[in-house]
């Protein structure tokens, strides 16, 4: 399935269910709020909060094979050498590389990710 659930105006918990995302180091914490991924078959689309702890980092640049939009909501990070502050926006299609990330005094990020039919394998 690929819609997403019907949902109106409600208070996300940000104090609990967060996790480390797979490929990321400890610091950095996703919480999904709506949707699903299946990177293995290539379909779906997930909306997640991403923060970085204050110090977090990563070491190597990001590519995926799904579209990604991301608005940084607070805090600022460092993307491969540029530092973003609150209310800038990216959008990455699939195979783009992108990072490493660092955030000195963390951030949050409201993220998209989605497979079209442009997503498909190279």
């Amino acid at each position: 399935m690929s819609g997403k659930e019907h949902l109106e105006f409600f208070t996300i918990d940000t104090s609990t269910g967060w996790s480390v995302p797979l490929g990321y180091p400890e610091g950095v914490e996703q919480k999904i709020i709506s949707g699903s991924l299946d990177e293995e078959r290539r379909r779906g689309n997930r909306t997640r909060l991403l923060r970085f702890k204050p110090g977090a980092f990563t070491t190597k640049p990001f590519e995926h094979e799904y579209f990604e939009e991301v608005f940084l909501v607070s805090g600022k990070l460092t993307v491969g050498g540029e530092t973003f502050g609150p209310n800038t926006y990216a959008c990455r299609p699939p195979h783009v590389p992108h990072g490493p990330f660092r955030s000195d005094e963390g951030c949050l990020l409201f993220e998209i990710h989605y497979f079209t039919d442009e997503a498909k394998p190279r």
